[in-house]
């Protein structure tokens, strides 16, 4: 290059940086533009329209409505400058690693694939929908050549060949679920699809900005000089010397309270949020009995992988304050968004950066052991806190974004201590140790694949201090832990964990190993108070591993082992589905009823790398002072506990509402899991109707939330407290039902538990109680068949349930889903001779799920009540008498109400419009008989 005077020099990644940027705005302003100006307009397709369709696609964001359209185009039309420069930087770039030939292809191809750009972004597809779609389709095929050309021309076993690498396949690889989508929508014409569609599709616009953009790491030490001569290229290679081990502005100073408090805040907003994306994905899920495709959120556990990027991980490394921010921002705050599907959304954001934060803090708190293990007890402490949280507001955690200030929530407060405990999140100056520091290195996989599965173990049985008890139960009379008061009990095991894991070094040797592995055993294998000891020891097992775990994780790179951590979380947390949805899963045959392996290997994976470390010799670390500072924390943990249960515990024995008329009030209610259809907490709401319609007895459906995707709660806990009622659970969550309880104002003398055949479909649960009403035994049965489409199913069920309700003389009361049409069918198996059971109502031709059947009793009214927002399904009540002398006659001859006592009688607030969105219906007023 000859000499001249030196105009500019700019160092060539700004190039890379200013087609980013260009690039990514035009995205973004278009798409913020048109959301606010044309939302409804721009989310409209040819087959539906807001709310069936709620996200735009990347066409109809920059083709389709102006002002959006012109601002799109100016600003891509900026993008031409650096794009055609960043050409001809990597054209000389790759000078080196090419040959003549293969740089001038590649440069060929970056030309065209950048004129096809130019046609599908200019000629849109309400333009000429023709022209669009060959310009999209060759920009997508000259991609393939152009990114090979860029890939191939990167050394080898570097780490921006390796990223350019990943982002081109996961480019292509979000091809496949474009297509399905695109199919679902353009064919089936499915509404929603093509709002899914447009997820993968402005992700494809995102992934192809990306990959251009790793130039930035590319061009670092490429300087553009322009001189007074001519125009020409000089590479300057910049290096810098750092230490692979840095010192922290904290690894001089000892750990104190303050810093203990705040991560443990840190933890319970961690938890919190974590343990709330799947509840709301379940909402979806739920309404659709099928994926809804909402269910890609759960990916949010993985994002961590966006640390392998250099400047990311720098920048949450130093300012870890604002991944913290941003979690509970999104996540907590997201109540205030009162659409289910951006609330989703918001908490789908908030966990990216949740698990941003623990995978960076995790590493860069490795330069010092001390900091590193009592970081690592304030994770499970915060954990062992949104437990005692839920143990105070009847198994919801009240920042949930199911939660709000009608419903018990206490989201406004969480979000304040939240924010200021992020804003003060300790900033360690360390970016952590490297693999190639240590001298006893663990094994990747197994660190990753055993920190998966901790997670995943802690987060389905550690987060509610009810869930393992529930797999105790047995029905009435129990012998064995209850929720209240054994769930403070539980908590204080698990704080004990959390304080062993600190304490002593000795969690990873073989003995304290095998002692976890039999008490998972021992819980999956035994009832009572047998069972509750290994629900004791394996949650000693489980909290006081994660020092352990965190430690062995710090050592590799956050990006890294937190990917692969999340992918087996993930993996272990749809087994944890699949076990009880095998009906409306693909493939659930293969993991149907075996909570055994997901169980068993959770808990094999977690002891293998227990294992593994206790091999590796490490230092002895003096916690001693910390261990001070913890206990601070746990005794007054302890003490809240015990002040709940003793709180919770019955002041008196329920009393029916009708004590003197030897009458009592039956029902049965399928509640949908507790989530009303806007995807709030429905407890309170279910409460005060049941209340008021004065239920003695009420049979709940749908009933078992003691799962990840339901959020571990107990529906029943909140609802016998509040209305002071015994309950049975029915069959627990270990017996993989979609749950059936029982509630009662009357002693329950014996319940037993049945599973119905069930060969094909979802297993059908059933209680089989007998009740003390008034001095006589009553039986009460409740039962949820199995789904309609399974129909050898439905007739082994139908006889099963007609055996248990033949096999008693007692007064008897079926409270039932049956899902068959009145008078035909199955129908004739449970109102039958051999069952001797007789229809509430044999005239009401408007039923199909549930159903009420009683004999040996009077019965008097029979009612149905129209469910306002709670849920899909009515709650149907009926009144019977004990002791009567007509219990015999089964009379269908209706008479007036005036003839009936007032006190027998349902209660008036229901007639007309009824209250709260509760009104009788279907009959013109409630059904009398004599």
């Amino acid at each position: 290059m000859s000499e001249g005077r030196s105009l500019l020099t700019l160092n060539a990644r700004y190039i890379s940086i200013a087609h980013t940027v260009c690039a990514a705005s035009a995205f973004i302003a278009a798409l913020i533009v048109g959301c606010l100006l044309h939302y409804n307009k721009i989310v409209e397709n040819a087959h539906y329209g807001y709310p069936d369709e709620w996200f735009p696609s990347v066409s109809a964001t920059i083709g389709d409505r102006y002002p959006e359209r012109a601002v799109f185009q100016i600003l891509i039309a900026l993008t031409s400058g650096p794009r055609f420069l960043l050409l001809i930087t990597s054209f000389f770039r790759y000078s080196g690693t090419k040959t003549t030939s293969q740089n001038v292809f590649g440069l060929l191809v970056g030309v065209l694939r950048t004129v096809t750009c130019g046609g599908w972004v200019y000629i849109t597809s309400t333009d000429d929908h023709d022209a669009h779609d060959v310009f999209m389709i060759a920009y997508i095929v000259l991609t393939i050549p152009w990114d090979t050309y860029v890939i191939t021309a990167t050394p080898k076993r570097t780490r921006l060949r390796s990223y350019r690498l990943w982002t081109c396949l996961a480019f292509f690889g979000t091809l496949v679920p474009l297509i399905y989508w695109f199919i679902q929508h353009k064919i089936h014409r499915v509404a929603g699809a093509y709002s899914v569609y447009a997820y993968f599709e402005w992700s494809l616009i995102i992934l192809d900005i990306a990959f251009d953009a790793w130039t930035v790491v590319d061009f670092a030490d490429l300087t553009l000089v322009l001189q007074g001569t001519e125009l020409g290229f000089q590479l300057k290679q910049e290096t810098t010397e750092s230490s692979s081990v840095e010192t922290s502005a904290y690894s001089v100073n000892d750990v104190g309270l303050f810093e203990i408090v705040i991560n443990t805040i840190n933890a319970f907003m961690f938890w919190s949020v974590i343990t709330g994306l799947p509840l709301v994905v379940w909402y979806f899920s739920l309404w659709e009995l099928a994926f809804s495709g909402f269910e890609v959120s759960i990916v949010a556990n993985i994002f961590t992988f966006l640390l392998l990027i250099p400047f990311v991980k720098k920048f949450f490394t130093y300012y870890p304050q604002v991944s913290r921010f941003i979690g509970v921002l999104a996540g907590v705050g997201s109540y205030k968004i009162h659409q289910e599907d951006y609330r989703l959304l918001a908490n789908g954001i908030a966990c990216v950066f949740m698990w941003i934060s623990l995978a960076n803090e995790v590493h860069c708190y490795s330069f010092d052991n001390k900091r590193g293990k009592v970081y690592a007890t304030t994770f499970t402490l915060g954990l062992i806190l949104t437990s005692i949280a839920k143990f105070a507001n009847y198994t919801n955690n009240p920042i949930w974004p199911i939660m709000n200030e009608f419903n018990g929530g206490w989201n406004m407060t969480g979000l304040i201590i939240g924010l200021v405990s992020a804003l003060f999140t300790p900033r360690s100056k360390s970016t952590g140790t490297t693999v190639s520091a240590v001298e006893n290195t663990p094994s990747f996989l197994i660190t990753s694949v055993g920190l998966g599965a901790l997670l995943f173990s802690l987060h389905a049985m550690i987060t509610d201090s009810s869930t393992m008890i529930t797999w105790l139960w047995e029905g009435y009379p129990h012998v064995g832990p209850t929720a209240v008061p054994h769930g403070a009990i539980s908590i204080t095991v698990a704080l004990l964990g959390a304080y062993l894991g600190l304490a002593y070094p000795a969690i990873t040797s073989p003995i304290f190993v095998v002692l976890g592995c039999i008490s998972a055993a021992v819980l999956y294998s035994l009832r009572g108070w047998l069972g509750y000891a290994g629900v004791l020891g394996y949650t000693i097992f489980l909290t006081s591993a994660v020092p352990a775990y965190f430690n062995q994780a710090s050592k590799f790179h956050p990006g890294k082992i937190f990917t692969l951590t999340g992918l087996i979380n993930i993996l272990y947390l749809l087994a944890h589905v699949w076990v009880v949805a095998y009906a409306f899963v693909p493939a659930g045959w293969l993991l149907r009823e075996r909570t055994d392996i997901v169980l068993g290997s959770s808990t094999v994976l977690v002891a293998a790398g227990l294992l593994s470390f206790n091999k590796l010799s490490a230092p002895q670390i003096d916690v001693s002072s910390a261990l001070c500072s913890v206990k601070k924390i746990i005794y007054p943990l302890i003490v809240i506990s015990g002040l709940i249960a003793y709180i919770r515990l019955p002041t008196s024995d329920p009393v029916p509402y009708h004590p003197g008329t030897n009458m009592f009030t039956a029902g049965i209610w399928t509640i949908h899991f507790g989530l009303d259809n806007e995807m709030w907490a429905s407890e309170g709401r279910m409460r005060d109707l049941i209340r008021d319609l004065e239920l003695d007895i009420v049979g709940l459906l749908e009933s078992d939330t003691q799962r990840v995707v339901m959020g571990n709660r107990d529906l029943t806990q909140k609802l016998a407290h509040d209305l002071n009622m015994y309950a049975d659970f029915g069959p627990g969550p270990n017996k993989h039902t979609w749950g059936a309880a029982l509630l009662s104002k009357f002693p329950i003398i014996n319940s037993t538990h049945h599973l119905l055949p069930s060969p094909v479909g979802e297993l059908a649960p059933a209680i089989h109680a007998t009740l003390d009403i008034y001095g006589e035994l009553v039986d009460v049965v409740v039962f949820h068949s199995g789904q309609e489409e399974d129909v050898e199913d439905r007739l082994l069920q139908s006889l099963g349930v007609r055996d248990i309700m033949g096999s008693s003389n007692r007064p008897m009361v079926l409270l039932s889903y049956l899902v068959t049409t009145p008078l035909e069918g199955n129908y004739h198996n449970y109102v039958s001779d051999k069952s001797g059971m007789h229809d509430v109502d044999p005239t009401d031709w408007d039923r199909w799920c549930q159903y009420i059947l009683y004999k040996n009793l009077e019965r008097t009214a029979y009612a149905r009540v129209s469910r306002s927002t709670i849920t899909d399904t009515e709650v149907q009540a009926a009144k019977f008498v004990v002791n009567s002398p007509e219990a015999q006659s089964y009379s269908q001859q209706r008479i007036s109400e005036d003839d009936v006592p007032e006190e027998m009688r349902f209660p008036l607030m229901f007639y007309g419009e009824g209250v709260r969105g509760h009104a009788y219906h279907v009959f013109d007023e409630p059904r009398y008989y004599e």
